[in-house]
């Protein structure tokens, strides 16, 4: 990996899109409005980007549906359809640097997190799909000679996929995948807070052959654009992942409006569980450490609850808190970050706000605290509270930030009854040398994915999503692109 040096000399030659792309061309918003975007790290401003509105959503939902209805997409082969999204996934992987660099940039997100882990993997994320497509099967159901049942899926038709900002890329990926895949149509509304990569994505996706129509990209603001398309009577299915008050809300919409498919993968605060019986506590600190200042925090799994037996809590603290070091915020060009700036001030301020009243409610401080700003950078150093009660504010609400709530318990029922006290369901971990507590753990969990000895594990054959507030869609595997496919029945009389 190249230096620092390298990487802010590419970023002053770096050429950005900053229109819309609609029906294959890169065009202005209707209004001629425009919104700024700037690098977190150092407040300067990157571009200004077109802020799309309800004009632009109708002109793009338009040019999608006139894709689906005249099959220019959806009517090709598999195999010609695979091709395409394999030469697209190839075009990522050769625009890895300078996807990781947009990413970083724009977010805040280290160069080295970017560049190791969001363009690789938003390339395997349509590679994937891409392989997918010729090995799904329809069926026929078993019934008498008097007929032929089919059971056979089709695509939706135009699906609006809402996307967050603190995985740009990869978010995208999980959703354009399986959406394209299975022969949509398919418009992408970045977050206004990180928009520069999702339309570097269109340009590689026209470039790959996807038709005019079929991948479109609505930059702008939730109000505006995003709530135009989930409003919009002729969007067959809205994804997305974000908070869950703007998950509630786009439900919401989906009803008023004329009931679209919707998606919705949300919030969470996931408990981190540590058991007695951990035989490794050196490796589940160090995990627990990077379960929370990875990506700044700002991620929805982020083991944001610890819990840790009372038995071998001084002694994990002890081997958490010697962890923080190699998490202090940077630079996020310098390949030796391992953290990098809050997306944006808004958050930044939240994120702070959060800090001072966990210090002012008589927990105790382990770790960080509120940042002592030296410059224009919005860096927020790794925070630890101790000695939280579980209904207290820390532990019960997204934070979405390198703040850890560490809890108390004694015995693996009562780390079970406190994990599940939430209105999130996202994720859950379990460090246990005991086969009988991680399988049974794993079962009394109530969260969509749990880790067991580890975190963040998994790849795209598993899915991904939450019960209860976390959302109701799975992304990833064979089961995202079910969600993008009508199922037609067909009886035929001989």
């Amino acid at each position: 990996m190249t230096d620092v040096h390298h990487w802010h000399q590419r970023a002053q030659s770096l050429s950005l899109n900053t229109q819309a792309f609609i029906n294959g061309q890169f065009v202005d918003a209707a209004s001629g409005d425009r919104f700024d975007t700037y690098n977190p790290a150092t407040g300067e401003r990157l571009a200004q980007i077109a802020s799309c509105d309800k004009a632009d959503a109708d002109n793009a939902v338009a040019a999608a549906r006139a894709a689906f209805n005249d099959r220019r997409w959806a009517g090709q082969s598999p195999a010609q359809r695979k091709a395409v999204l394999l030469r697209f996934a190839e075009l990522i992987a050769e625009h890895r640097d300078e996807l990781a660099l947009l990413e970083s940039l724009d977010m805040g997100k280290p160069i080295s997190d970017a560049l190791g882990y969001d363009a690789p993997a938003t390339a395997r994320a349509i590679s994937w799909h891409a392989e997918a497509i010729d090995k799904l099967y329809d069926e026929v159901a078993p019934v008498g000679d008097e007929a032929l049942a089919l059971i056979t899926r089709e695509p939706l038709g135009v699906v609006a996929a809402i996307v967050p900002w603190n995985f740009p890329l990869v978010m995208a990926a999980w959703k354009l995948g399986p959406a394209l895949a299975t022969g949509n149509s398919v418009i992408l509304k970045p977050s206004e807070k990180s928009p520069l990569s999702a339309l570097k994505l269109a340009e590689l996706g026209r470039q790959a052959g996807l038709p005019d129509g079929v991948f479109n990209v609505l930059p702008g603001y939730g109000h505006t654009v995003g709530e135009a398309l989930a409003m919009h009577m002729d969007i067959d299915c809205i994804t997305f992942t974000g908070s869950t008050a703007v998950g509630k809300h786009l439900l919401e919409c989906a009803g008023k409006s004329n009931m679209k498919r919707a998606f919705m993968e949300c919030g969470g605060k996931s408990a981190h569980i540590v058991c007695a019986d951990c035989d490794d506590l050196d490796k589940a600190a160090a995990t627990a450490a990077a379960a929370i200042c990875y990506n700044q925090g700002e991620v929805c799994t982020a083991g944001s609850r610890l819990l840790v037996d009372n038995a071998i809590k001084a002694e994990f603290l002890e081997k958490l808190v010697a962890q923080l070091p190699q998490w202090q915020p940077g630079d996020p060009l310098d390949p030796n970050t391992s953290m990098g700036a809050m997306v944006d001030q808004a958050q930044y301020d939240r994120v702070c706000q959060f800090i001072e009243q966990g210090q002012g409610e008589g927990s105790t401080l382990l770790a960080g605290g509120l940042p002592e700003r030296a410059g224009p950078g919005l860096f927020i150093p790794p925070t630890i509270f101790s000695d939280l009660t579980p209904d207290h504010r820390l532990a019960r609400e997204e934070i979405f930030g390198p703040v850890l709530s560490v809890i108390g318990f004694d015995g693996l029922d009562e780390a079970i009854a406190i994990a599940n006290d939430s209105d999130y369901g996202l994720a859950a971990g379990l460090w246990t040398s005991s086969i009988s507590n991680a399988i049974q753990g794993s079962r009394a969990l109530r969260a969509g994915t749990v880790f067991v000895n580890n975190w963040d594990g998994g790849d795209m054959t598993m899915p991904f999503g939450g019960y209860k507030q976390s959302g109701n869609g799975r992304d990833k595997s064979l089961h995202a692109m079910e969600k993008y496919t009508e199922l037609k029945s067909t009886w035929i009389q001989l």
